[in-house]
Protein backbone atom coordinates (compact mmCIF):
# COMPACT_ATOMS: atom_id res chain seq x y z
CA UNK A 1 0.00 0.00 0.00
CA UNK A 2 1.07 3.62 -1.12
CA UNK A 3 1.72 6.21 1.78
CA UNK A 4 2.55 9.66 1.44
CA UNK A 5 5.71 11.43 2.65
CA UNK A 6 4.16 12.89 5.98
CA UNK A 7 2.83 8.76 6.78
CA UNK A 8 5.62 6.56 5.69
CA UNK A 9 8.89 4.98 7.18
CA UNK A 10 11.17 7.85 5.75
CA UNK A 11 9.24 11.02 7.19
CA UNK A 12 11.23 12.72 9.54
CA UNK A 13 11.47 12.14 13.22
CA UNK A 14 12.78 15.42 14.05
CA UNK A 15 10.21 17.61 15.93
CA UNK A 16 9.13 19.87 13.30
CA UNK A 17 7.72 22.22 15.28
CA UNK A 18 10.48 23.39 17.12
CA UNK A 19 11.75 24.49 13.70
CA UNK A 20 9.25 27.13 13.67
CA UNK A 21 9.68 29.84 10.53
CA UNK A 22 13.03 31.56 10.06
CA UNK A 23 13.63 31.73 7.13
CA UNK A 24 11.07 32.82 4.19
CA UNK A 25 11.68 31.85 0.67
CA UNK A 26 10.77 32.95 -2.98
CA UNK A 27 10.41 30.60 -6.02
CA UNK A 28 9.59 27.28 -4.22
CA UNK A 29 10.87 24.82 -7.07
CA UNK A 30 12.53 22.03 -7.72
CA UNK A 31 15.66 23.43 -7.42
CA UNK A 32 14.54 25.23 -3.85
CA UNK A 33 13.70 22.01 -2.81
CA UNK A 34 16.83 20.03 -3.90
CA UNK A 35 19.02 22.68 -2.49
CA UNK A 36 18.50 25.14 0.12
CA UNK A 37 15.30 22.92 1.74
CA UNK A 38 17.20 19.94 1.65
CA UNK A 39 20.63 21.80 3.88
CA UNK A 40 18.02 22.67 6.40
CA UNK A 41 16.58 19.31 6.93
CA UNK A 42 20.33 17.57 7.19
CA UNK A 43 20.85 20.54 10.37
CA UNK A 44 17.44 19.36 11.83
CA UNK A 45 18.23 15.83 11.56
CA UNK A 46 21.29 16.65 13.34
CA UNK A 47 18.92 18.74 15.84
CA UNK A 48 20.89 22.31 14.61
CA UNK A 49 17.85 23.59 12.80
CA UNK A 50 15.63 24.87 15.31
CA UNK A 51 14.04 28.10 14.94
CA UNK A 52 15.14 28.00 10.95
CA UNK A 53 12.36 26.71 9.45
CA UNK A 54 11.24 27.67 5.81
CA UNK A 55 7.80 29.56 4.54
CA UNK A 56 7.56 29.12 1.22
CA UNK A 57 5.98 31.63 -0.95
CA UNK A 58 5.08 31.95 -4.67
CA UNK A 59 3.97 34.68 -6.98
CA UNK A 60 3.77 33.29 -10.20
CA UNK A 61 0.18 31.17 -11.71
CA UNK A 62 1.87 27.92 -11.64
CA UNK A 63 2.97 28.20 -7.76
CA UNK A 64 -0.68 27.89 -6.78
CA UNK A 65 -0.31 24.14 -7.94
CA UNK A 66 2.56 23.21 -5.69
CA UNK A 67 1.29 25.09 -2.94
CA UNK A 68 -1.91 22.93 -2.80
CA UNK A 69 0.39 19.77 -3.17
CA UNK A 70 2.63 20.80 -0.34
CA UNK A 71 0.02 21.46 2.18
CA UNK A 72 -1.96 18.39 1.48
CA UNK A 73 1.52 16.93 1.87
CA UNK A 74 2.41 18.94 5.35
CA UNK A 75 5.00 20.62 3.59
CA UNK A 76 6.45 17.45 3.12
CA UNK A 77 8.03 15.58 0.20
CA UNK A 78 10.50 13.27 -1.48
CA UNK A 79 13.77 13.97 -2.47
CA UNK A 80 15.32 10.88 -4.40
CA UNK A 81 19.02 11.47 -5.63
CA UNK A 82 19.79 9.54 -8.35
CA UNK A 83 23.22 8.16 -9.16
CA UNK A 84 25.21 7.18 -12.24
CA UNK A 85 25.28 3.68 -11.14
CA UNK A 86 21.57 3.60 -11.47
CA UNK A 87 21.32 3.76 -7.39
CA UNK A 88 18.13 5.84 -6.27
CA UNK A 89 18.48 7.14 -2.70
CA UNK A 90 15.41 8.74 -1.07
CA UNK A 91 14.36 10.82 1.45
CA UNK A 92 11.37 12.72 2.87
CA UNK A 93 12.50 16.44 3.40
CA UNK A 94 10.47 17.85 6.37
CA UNK A 95 11.98 21.47 6.84
CA UNK A 96 9.28 23.16 4.96
CA UNK A 97 6.89 24.19 7.36
CA UNK A 98 4.05 25.78 4.82
CA UNK A 99 3.91 27.24 1.80
CA UNK A 100 1.73 30.84 0.42
CA UNK A 101 0.30 31.58 -2.23
CA UNK A 102 0.54 35.27 -2.89
CA UNK A 103 -1.88 36.26 -5.30
CA UNK A 104 -4.62 35.12 -2.48
CA UNK A 105 -2.44 35.29 0.54
CA UNK A 106 -0.70 38.80 0.84
CA UNK A 107 -1.72 39.48 3.81
CA UNK A 108 -0.19 36.27 4.79
CA UNK A 109 3.06 36.67 3.60
CA UNK A 110 3.23 40.38 4.90
CA UNK A 111 2.39 38.83 8.39
CA UNK A 112 5.23 36.24 8.36
CA UNK A 113 7.91 38.77 6.67
CA UNK A 114 7.28 41.16 9.40
CA UNK A 115 7.48 38.29 12.15
CA UNK A 116 10.38 39.25 14.56
CA UNK A 117 11.17 35.31 13.99
CA UNK A 118 11.88 35.98 10.25
CA UNK A 119 15.74 36.54 9.91
CA UNK A 120 16.94 35.84 6.43
CA UNK A 121 14.71 35.60 2.64
CA UNK A 122 15.45 33.82 0.22
CA UNK A 123 15.52 33.91 -3.39
CA UNK A 124 15.02 31.57 -6.45
CA UNK A 125 12.90 33.14 -8.79
CA UNK A 126 14.91 32.95 -11.77
CA UNK A 127 17.77 34.96 -14.17
CA UNK A 128 14.49 37.24 -15.55
CA UNK A 129 12.73 37.64 -12.07
CA UNK A 130 14.70 40.91 -10.85
CA UNK A 131 13.77 44.41 -12.62
CA UNK A 132 17.46 44.29 -13.61
CA UNK A 133 18.36 45.67 -17.50
CA UNK A 134 20.81 42.85 -18.64
CA UNK A 135 23.02 45.32 -20.30
CA UNK A 136 24.02 48.08 -17.78
CA UNK A 137 22.44 46.85 -15.03
CA UNK A 138 19.98 49.79 -14.05
CA UNK A 139 17.10 49.41 -12.71
CA UNK A 140 14.20 49.00 -15.10
CA UNK A 141 11.62 51.93 -12.84
CA UNK A 142 9.29 51.31 -16.19
CA UNK A 143 8.51 47.66 -15.50
CA UNK A 144 4.87 46.87 -15.44
CA UNK A 145 5.23 44.83 -11.80
CA UNK A 146 7.30 47.70 -10.27
CA UNK A 147 4.90 50.66 -11.03
CA UNK A 148 2.10 48.67 -9.77
CA UNK A 149 3.79 48.52 -6.74
CA UNK A 150 5.09 51.65 -6.47
CA UNK A 151 1.37 53.10 -7.12
CA UNK A 152 0.26 51.00 -3.90
CA UNK A 153 2.85 49.97 -1.93
CA UNK A 154 0.72 48.72 0.91
CA UNK A 155 -0.65 45.89 -1.29
CA UNK A 156 2.29 44.76 -3.53
CA UNK A 157 2.23 42.01 -6.36
CA UNK A 158 5.71 41.61 -6.81
CA UNK A 159 8.85 39.99 -5.14
CA UNK A 160 10.53 43.17 -4.75
CA UNK A 161 7.15 45.33 -3.44
CA UNK A 162 6.94 42.72 -0.78
CA UNK A 163 10.15 42.72 0.30
CA UNK A 164 10.35 46.59 0.57
CA UNK A 165 6.62 46.73 2.10
CA UNK A 166 7.99 43.97 4.92
CA UNK A 167 11.18 46.34 5.59
CA UNK A 168 9.03 49.25 5.92
CA UNK A 169 6.47 47.74 8.30
CA UNK A 170 9.35 46.21 10.45
CA UNK A 171 11.18 49.44 10.35
CA UNK A 172 8.02 51.11 11.59
CA UNK A 173 7.69 48.74 14.06
CA UNK A 174 11.12 48.65 15.62
CA UNK A 175 11.87 44.84 14.05
CA UNK A 176 15.41 44.52 13.28
CA UNK A 177 15.74 43.63 9.20
CA UNK A 178 15.87 40.56 7.74
CA UNK A 179 18.97 39.05 5.42
CA UNK A 180 18.10 38.75 1.99
CA UNK A 181 19.97 35.97 0.09
CA UNK A 182 19.76 35.24 -3.70
CA UNK A 183 20.00 31.75 -4.22
CA UNK A 184 19.61 32.64 -8.31
CA UNK A 185 22.33 32.01 -11.16
CA UNK A 186 23.39 35.59 -11.68
CA UNK A 187 26.96 36.84 -11.09
CA UNK A 188 27.00 39.11 -8.03
CA UNK A 189 23.34 38.02 -7.08
CA UNK A 190 23.72 39.83 -3.88
CA UNK A 191 24.40 42.45 -5.43
CA UNK A 192 21.35 42.86 -8.17
CA UNK A 193 19.15 41.43 -5.29
CA UNK A 194 19.75 44.82 -3.11
CA UNK A 195 19.81 46.76 -6.67
CA UNK A 196 16.01 45.54 -7.20
CA UNK A 197 14.74 46.29 -3.82
CA UNK A 198 16.62 49.61 -3.18
CA UNK A 199 15.54 50.56 -7.31
CA UNK A 200 11.52 49.53 -5.81
CA UNK A 201 11.87 51.25 -2.76
CA UNK A 202 13.13 54.53 -3.90
CA UNK A 203 10.65 55.28 -6.27
CA UNK A 204 8.44 55.56 -2.89
CA UNK A 205 10.56 56.99 -0.02
CA UNK A 206 14.22 58.13 -1.00
CA UNK A 207 14.79 58.01 3.14
CA UNK A 208 13.38 55.20 3.51
CA UNK A 209 16.09 53.53 0.50
CA UNK A 210 19.24 55.29 2.95
CA UNK A 211 17.99 53.19 5.60
CA UNK A 212 17.80 49.79 3.67
CA UNK A 213 21.21 50.51 2.37
CA UNK A 214 22.94 50.94 5.42
CA UNK A 215 20.86 48.35 6.80
CA UNK A 216 19.76 45.20 5.36
CA UNK A 217 22.49 42.79 4.31
CA UNK A 218 22.45 41.31 0.67
CA UNK A 219 25.05 38.37 0.76
CA UNK A 220 26.15 36.57 -2.33
CA UNK A 221 26.23 33.21 -2.67
CA UNK A 222 26.63 30.17 -5.56
CA UNK A 223 24.92 27.28 -5.61
CA UNK A 224 24.81 24.12 -7.79
CA UNK A 225 22.99 20.87 -8.04
CA UNK A 226 21.32 19.41 -11.49
CA UNK A 227 17.61 19.16 -11.04
CA UNK A 228 15.57 18.17 -13.90
CA UNK A 229 11.67 19.05 -13.73
CA UNK A 230 9.66 16.45 -11.88
CA UNK A 231 7.50 14.33 -14.75
CA UNK A 232 4.56 11.55 -14.20
CA UNK A 233 6.68 8.74 -15.00
CA UNK A 234 9.50 10.32 -11.92
CA UNK A 235 5.75 9.82 -10.13
CA UNK A 236 5.22 6.64 -10.67
CA UNK A 237 8.84 5.03 -10.02
CA UNK A 238 8.80 6.72 -6.75
CA UNK A 239 5.75 5.29 -6.09
CA UNK A 240 6.35 1.96 -7.01
CA UNK A 241 9.66 1.53 -5.87
CA UNK A 242 9.18 2.91 -2.09
CA UNK A 243 5.37 3.44 -1.89
CA UNK A 244 5.51 6.75 -1.38
CA UNK A 245 2.59 8.34 -3.10
CA UNK A 246 4.27 11.89 -3.67
CA UNK A 247 2.13 14.97 -5.55
CA UNK A 248 5.37 16.72 -5.97
CA UNK A 249 8.68 14.80 -5.27
CA UNK A 250 11.88 16.25 -6.75
CA UNK A 251 14.77 14.71 -8.30
CA UNK A 252 18.68 15.98 -8.54
CA UNK A 253 22.33 14.70 -8.92
CA UNK A 254 24.11 13.43 -5.74
CA UNK A 255 26.57 16.32 -6.12
CA UNK A 256 25.78 19.26 -4.59
CA UNK A 257 27.77 23.16 -3.61
CA UNK A 258 26.79 26.17 -1.61
CA UNK A 259 29.34 28.73 -1.13
CA UNK A 260 28.02 32.17 0.68
CA UNK A 261 29.14 35.05 1.70
CA UNK A 262 28.95 34.74 5.43
CA UNK A 263 27.56 38.38 6.17
CA UNK A 264 24.02 37.85 8.14
CA UNK A 265 23.93 40.70 11.09
CA UNK A 266 20.30 38.86 11.54
CA UNK A 267 21.77 34.94 12.45
CA UNK A 268 21.71 32.19 10.72
CA UNK A 269 21.78 28.57 10.84
CA UNK A 270 25.07 26.57 10.92
CA UNK A 271 24.94 26.27 7.12
CA UNK A 272 28.53 24.74 7.18
CA UNK A 273 27.54 22.06 9.28
CA UNK A 274 25.66 21.12 6.47
CA UNK A 275 27.78 21.06 4.15
CA UNK A 276 27.78 24.48 2.92
CA UNK A 277 31.26 26.31 2.30
CA UNK A 278 31.09 30.02 4.31
CA UNK A 279 33.42 32.63 2.49
CA UNK A 280 34.31 36.07 2.76
CA UNK A 281 34.35 36.35 -1.33
CA UNK A 282 32.07 34.08 -3.75
CA UNK A 283 33.09 35.57 -6.92
CA UNK A 284 35.49 33.52 -7.69
CA UNK A 285 33.21 29.94 -7.40
CA UNK A 286 30.05 32.05 -8.55
CA UNK A 287 32.18 32.87 -11.85
CA UNK A 288 33.36 29.70 -12.02
CA UNK A 289 30.33 27.57 -11.55
CA UNK A 290 28.55 30.50 -14.41
CA UNK A 291 31.09 30.75 -16.82
CA UNK A 292 31.85 26.92 -16.50
CA UNK A 293 29.10 24.71 -15.46
CA UNK A 294 26.04 26.83 -16.71
CA UNK A 295 27.74 28.20 -19.84
CA UNK A 296 28.50 24.30 -20.75
CA UNK A 297 24.56 23.88 -20.39
CA UNK A 298 24.38 26.34 -23.14
CA UNK A 299 27.06 24.76 -25.35
CA UNK A 300 25.36 21.17 -24.63
CA UNK A 301 21.45 22.64 -25.69
CA UNK A 302 22.26 24.75 -28.47
CA UNK A 303 24.70 22.28 -30.26
CA UNK A 304 22.66 19.44 -29.25
CA UNK A 305 19.66 21.07 -30.42
CA UNK A 306 20.64 21.23 -33.90
CA UNK A 307 21.48 17.58 -34.09
CA UNK A 308 18.29 16.57 -33.08
CA UNK A 309 19.22 15.61 -29.53
CA UNK A 310 17.13 15.21 -27.09
CA UNK A 311 18.88 14.73 -23.29
CA UNK A 312 22.10 16.13 -22.07
CA UNK A 313 23.24 13.20 -21.10
CA UNK A 314 23.64 12.02 -24.79
CA UNK A 315 24.76 15.44 -25.71
CA UNK A 316 28.01 15.53 -23.00
CA UNK A 317 28.48 11.80 -24.21
CA UNK A 318 28.66 12.82 -27.79
CA UNK A 319 32.19 13.12 -29.13
CA UNK A 320 32.13 16.32 -31.35
CA UNK A 321 29.71 18.24 -28.70
CA UNK A 322 31.54 17.30 -25.84
CA UNK A 323 35.09 18.12 -27.20
CA UNK A 324 33.78 21.78 -28.31
CA UNK A 325 32.21 22.28 -25.00
CA UNK A 326 35.52 21.59 -23.52
CA UNK A 327 37.10 23.59 -25.87
CA UNK A 328 34.53 26.84 -25.26
CA UNK A 329 35.71 26.03 -21.39
CA UNK A 330 39.38 26.40 -22.58
CA UNK A 331 38.59 29.70 -24.13
CA UNK A 332 36.20 30.96 -21.08
CA UNK A 333 38.99 29.54 -18.33
CA UNK A 334 41.02 32.74 -18.86
CA UNK A 335 38.55 35.07 -17.38
CA UNK A 336 38.34 33.65 -14.63
CA UNK A 337 39.86 34.05 -11.12
CA UNK A 338 41.72 32.03 -8.92
CA UNK A 339 39.83 29.68 -6.99
CA UNK A 340 40.76 29.22 -3.41
CA UNK A 341 40.63 25.20 -3.03
CA UNK A 342 39.74 24.37 -6.75
CA UNK A 343 41.72 22.30 -9.01
CA UNK A 344 39.65 23.34 -12.54
CA UNK A 345 40.71 20.61 -14.52
CA UNK A 346 39.44 18.33 -11.77
CA UNK A 347 36.15 20.51 -12.11
CA UNK A 348 35.68 20.02 -15.63
CA UNK A 349 35.84 16.48 -15.48
CA UNK A 350 33.55 16.57 -12.61
CA UNK A 351 31.29 18.10 -14.75
CA UNK A 352 31.29 16.15 -18.03
CA UNK A 353 30.91 13.08 -15.51
CA UNK A 354 28.04 14.78 -13.47
CA UNK A 355 26.86 15.70 -17.53
CA UNK A 356 26.66 11.92 -18.50
CA UNK A 357 24.68 10.84 -15.38
CA UNK A 358 21.88 9.26 -17.36
CA UNK A 359 19.42 8.75 -14.71
CA UNK A 360 18.95 12.73 -14.46
CA UNK A 361 17.52 12.17 -17.74
CA UNK A 362 17.74 16.29 -17.69
CA UNK A 363 16.62 17.62 -21.14
CA UNK A 364 18.51 20.16 -23.63
CA UNK A 365 15.02 21.97 -24.00
CA UNK A 366 15.03 22.67 -19.70
CA UNK A 367 18.81 23.65 -20.15
CA UNK A 368 17.97 26.30 -23.52
CA UNK A 369 14.47 27.75 -22.19
CA UNK A 370 15.13 31.47 -21.44
CA UNK A 371 18.13 31.58 -23.18
CA UNK A 372 17.90 35.09 -23.85
CA UNK A 373 18.08 35.67 -20.12
CA UNK A 374 20.86 32.88 -19.78
CA UNK A 375 23.66 33.43 -22.65
CA UNK A 376 24.08 37.26 -21.55
CA UNK A 377 25.08 36.13 -17.65
CA UNK A 378 26.60 32.64 -19.16
CA UNK A 379 28.06 34.01 -21.83
CA UNK A 380 27.90 36.79 -23.10
CA UNK A 381 30.58 38.38 -20.26
CA UNK A 382 33.21 35.96 -21.06
CA UNK A 383 33.28 37.02 -24.42
CA UNK A 384 33.45 40.71 -23.68
CA UNK A 385 35.88 39.58 -21.43
CA UNK A 386 37.74 37.86 -23.92
CA UNK A 387 37.61 41.14 -26.06
CA UNK A 388 39.04 43.56 -23.47
CA UNK A 389 41.80 41.05 -23.32
CA UNK A 390 43.02 40.77 -26.99
CA UNK A 391 41.80 36.67 -26.44
CA UNK A 392 40.09 34.63 -28.33
CA UNK A 393 36.39 34.90 -28.80
CA UNK A 394 35.76 32.56 -31.73
CA UNK A 395 34.23 29.73 -29.84
CA UNK A 396 31.71 31.69 -27.51
CA UNK A 397 30.62 33.71 -30.60
CA UNK A 398 30.34 30.32 -32.55
CA UNK A 399 27.58 29.47 -29.26
CA UNK A 400 25.55 32.11 -30.25
CA UNK A 401 25.36 31.42 -33.88
CA UNK A 402 24.30 27.62 -33.04
CA UNK A 403 21.57 29.10 -30.66
CA UNK A 404 20.73 31.84 -33.34
CA UNK A 405 19.89 28.84 -36.13
CA UNK A 406 18.40 26.63 -33.46
CA UNK A 407 15.74 29.76 -33.20
CA UNK A 408 14.52 29.10 -36.68
CA UNK A 409 13.25 26.10 -35.47
CA UNK A 410 14.59 23.12 -37.08
CA UNK A 411 16.69 20.65 -36.18
CA UNK A 412 19.49 18.94 -39.30
CA UNK A 413 17.55 15.87 -38.71
CA UNK A 414 14.51 17.92 -39.36
CA UNK A 415 12.98 17.62 -36.08
CA UNK A 416 10.83 21.19 -34.45
CA UNK A 417 12.91 22.92 -31.80
CA UNK A 418 10.80 24.82 -29.39
CA UNK A 419 11.15 27.99 -28.46
CA UNK A 420 10.58 28.68 -25.01
CA UNK A 421 11.12 31.91 -23.79
CA UNK A 422 10.01 35.43 -22.83
CA UNK A 423 11.68 36.94 -26.12
CA UNK A 424 10.79 34.28 -28.55
CA UNK A 425 8.76 36.51 -30.70
CA UNK A 426 11.49 38.48 -31.44
CA UNK A 427 14.19 35.81 -31.77
CA UNK A 428 12.51 34.35 -34.12
CA UNK A 429 11.25 36.89 -36.27
CA UNK A 430 14.90 38.25 -37.01
CA UNK A 431 16.52 34.59 -37.27
CA UNK A 432 14.18 33.66 -39.74
CA UNK A 433 14.22 36.90 -41.68
CA UNK A 434 15.35 35.21 -45.85
CA UNK A 435 18.78 37.05 -45.97
CA UNK A 436 21.15 35.91 -43.67
CA UNK A 437 23.29 38.89 -43.07
CA UNK A 438 19.83 40.72 -42.57
CA UNK A 439 18.69 38.26 -40.24
CA UNK A 440 22.36 38.52 -38.00
CA UNK A 441 21.80 41.92 -38.22
CA UNK A 442 18.45 41.55 -37.08
CA UNK A 443 19.51 39.28 -33.97
CA UNK A 444 22.17 40.91 -32.70
CA UNK A 445 20.67 44.02 -32.69
CA UNK A 446 18.51 42.72 -29.78
CA UNK A 447 20.35 45.11 -27.25
CA UNK A 448 18.48 43.31 -24.39
CA UNK A 449 20.65 40.05 -24.97
CA UNK A 450 23.77 41.26 -26.69
CA UNK A 451 24.11 45.17 -25.62
CA UNK A 452 27.40 46.86 -27.41
CA UNK A 453 28.28 43.70 -28.59
CA UNK A 454 25.96 43.56 -31.23
CA UNK A 455 27.89 46.01 -33.30
CA UNK A 456 31.34 45.33 -32.56
CA UNK A 457 33.04 44.01 -35.18
CA UNK A 458 35.15 41.25 -33.64
CA UNK A 459 32.39 39.32 -32.46
CA UNK A 460 29.68 40.60 -35.23
CA UNK A 461 32.59 38.63 -37.69
CA UNK A 462 32.93 35.25 -36.30
CA UNK A 463 28.83 35.44 -35.52
CA UNK A 464 28.56 35.38 -38.99
CA UNK A 465 30.34 33.06 -40.11
CA UNK A 466 29.54 30.24 -38.15
CA UNK A 467 26.07 31.27 -38.73
CA UNK A 468 26.68 31.03 -42.51
CA UNK A 469 28.97 28.49 -41.97
CA UNK A 470 25.92 26.03 -40.21
CA UNK A 471 23.16 27.16 -43.21
CA UNK A 472 25.89 25.41 -46.21
CA UNK A 473 27.56 22.86 -44.37
CA UNK A 474 26.97 20.26 -41.92
CA UNK A 475 26.43 21.15 -38.26
CA UNK A 476 29.16 17.98 -37.14
CA UNK A 477 31.16 19.18 -40.33
CA UNK A 478 31.26 23.08 -38.41
CA UNK A 479 31.52 21.73 -35.19
CA UNK A 480 34.87 20.05 -36.17
CA UNK A 481 36.22 22.47 -37.83
CA UNK A 482 36.19 25.25 -34.74
CA UNK A 483 38.10 22.66 -32.25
Amino acid sequence: MSSHPHDCELTPTYDRDALGRGIVHFGMGNFHRAHQAMYIDRLARAGRADGWGIVGVGTMEHDRKMRDVLRAQDGMYTLVLKYPTGEWEPQVIGSVRDMLYAPEEADAVLDVLTAPSTRIVTLTVTEGGYPIDDEDGHFLADDPGVLADAADPEHPRTVFGFLVEALRRRRERGIAPFTVLSCDNLPGNGRIARRSVLGQARLCDAEFAEWIEVEVAFPNCMVDRITPVTTDEDRRDIEEKFGISDGWPVCAEPFEQWVIEDKFPAGRPPLEEAGAHMVDDVVPYELMKLRLLNAAHQSLAHWGRLLGVTYAHDAATDPDIAALTRAYLAEARPSLRPVPGIDLDDYVDTLFERFANASIADTLARLAQDASDRMPKFVLGTVRDNLVAGRSITLGAAMCAAWAQGVRGTAEDGSEIVQDDALAEDLVAAAREPDRAEAARRFLSLTRVFGELGTDERFVAAFTRVWRDLETRGVRDVMRGLR
